[in-house]
């Protein structure tokens, strides 16, 4: 319970203030945990980042890959990737992970990151290569790009409503630049 608690202080912290609010002092003041008692949990600070990863990259990948499977052609199914990737900004655990993806990392945490990613991209190859892809895995990666794109936009809390942002990735994502 104690190690739960620390790493929703931990997606609390970050999303609130980024990497620079998770401290083992402010995780302390968080949980009610003496600061000592922290490091008994977690060695480092990346450390809590790579269980955050471990814990949190594979329930959003469930969710993106839920509303795939809900939808029917390849078309439906690259909207559903783009549409829930998107949907899931406003959730905490994905605030967390943008700010933990913005920080400096050590290599075993962005490792685990990448994989997360590369999960992600793996889960729409299959509709791209549906839709006559000859690299639908170069295809994934680009429409990823899409997606990030449209998520630090809306994470920047710029002049377009989420929902317009989400809007035009969708467009690009199904017509390119024809709108």
């Amino acid at each position: 319970m104690q190690r739960g608690a620390l790493l929703d202080a931990a997606r609390t912290l970050l999303s609130e203030g980024g990497t620079d609010a998770l401290t083992f002092p402010a995780l302390a003041e968080r949980t009610g945990l003496a600061r000592s008692s922290v490091y008994e949990y977690f060695r480092s600070r990346a450390a809590v980042v790579e269980e955050l990863c471990e814990v949190d990259f594979p329930v959003w990948a469930a969710e993106v890959s839920a509303a795939m499977e809900r939808a029917g052609t390849p078309e439906e199914q690259i909207e559903a990737y783009v549409r829930q990737q998107l949907a899931l900004v406003g959730d905490r655990r994905h605030r967390a992970v943008v700010a933990i993806s913005a920080s400096e990392l050590d290599a075993g945490a962005r490792e685990k990151i990448r994989a997360a990613h590369g999960g992600l991209v793996a889960m729409i190859v299959e509709a791209l290569d549906a839709l006559g892809h000859q690299e639908p895995r170069l295809a994934a990666m680009l429409l990823q790009g899409i997606v990030d794109a449209a998520v630090r936009r809306i994470e920047l809390g710029v002049a377009e409503e989420p929902e317009a942002i989400t809007e035009a990735a969708v467009a690009m994502a199904l017509r390119g630049v024809r709108g």
